[in-house]
């Protein structure tokens, strides 16, 4: 079955060209590092003989999965969208690249101690699966890390307001129907349009529980200083968090449901 890419196949250029390569601050100076940290704990390679084994779900182009790879660990990477899997192939780097969707994983039950899923499951459908999914290939005890546009930032209708009309004028950030789930097509540039789809915290949070995956970390960190740098027209952008992280772990009694 061919997997769903929701359209990416149309923008994936736009993606590689735009965000990959040590172009976009936000991955260089702060994703990247955080995923490394958390996909590659100390801890994990110390119980083990073996390198940790990471899923990466929804890998692109394969900017984490390279970095995971040189941190040590052994790296499997799926992504639906044929060119982004091509050029991970090309770029190389020693993880091994799959077609496969986030809501029918190729993988036997318990294969890995991480997965790692970036930036992903805004734009997937079929949230319960592919959580359901997560849960199955994770060992008991095994870790998710769960990256997600903040779902404040992705509410639509949210953003920067400029208000000139009180003295002196304020510049706040607007908040949408947060509390409503909706999928959007997003024109991020002209002529590119991504579907999101929005969802409150509270909904990954609870599907997470329902499929073993506990809560064990949060963190909303202020954008890193090279994407500031690119926004000084937004004085207080520093305290709006742009980025989620979430870390769980698997029940060690967690199967994962049907």
């Amino acid at each position: 079955m061919t997997p769903d890419n929701s359209g990416w196949d149309d923008h994936a250029d736009w993606w590689i060209e735009g965000f990959t390569g040590g172009v976009d601050p936000e991955y260089e100076e702060q994703i990247i590092p955080l995923a490394v940290e958390e996909a590659s704990p100390a801890e994990l390679a110390r119980e083990q003989s073996s390198p940790v084994r990471v899923l990466d779900v929804g890998c692109g182009e394969g900017q984490i999965s390279r970095a995971l790879a040189a941190a040590g660990c052994a790296v499997t990477s799926v992504d639906p969208t044929e060119r982004n899997i091509d050029t991970a192939r090309a770029r190389g780097g020693g993880p091994h690249y799959v077609l496969a969707g986030a809501d029918d994983l190729p993988f036997g039950e318990g294969e890995f101690d991480v997965v790692v899923a970036c930036l992903v499951f805004e734009h997937i459908d079929a949230l319960e699966s592919a959580v359901s999914e997560v849960s199955r290939v994770l060992r008991p005890g095994g870790r998710f890390a769960f990256f997600l546009n903040h779902p404040l930032l992705q509410t639509p209708g949210s953003g920067w307001i400029d208000d000139h009309i009180i003295d002196p004028p304020e510049q706040y950030w607007r908040i949408g129907p947060y509390l409503t789930e909706t999928a959007t097509h997003e024109e991020v540039e002209p002529g590119v349009r991504i579907r999101f789809v929005h969802r409150p915290l509270s909904r990954y949070v609870n599907c997470l529980a329902a499929h073993g995956l506990l809560l064990e970390r949060m963190v909303e960190p202020s954008p890193p200083e090279g994407f500031l740098a690119r926004a000084p027209e937004y004085v207080l952008a520093h305290t709006v968090p742009r980025l989620l992280y979430l870390r769980a772990s698997k029940h060690p009694r967690s199967r994962a449901r049907d």
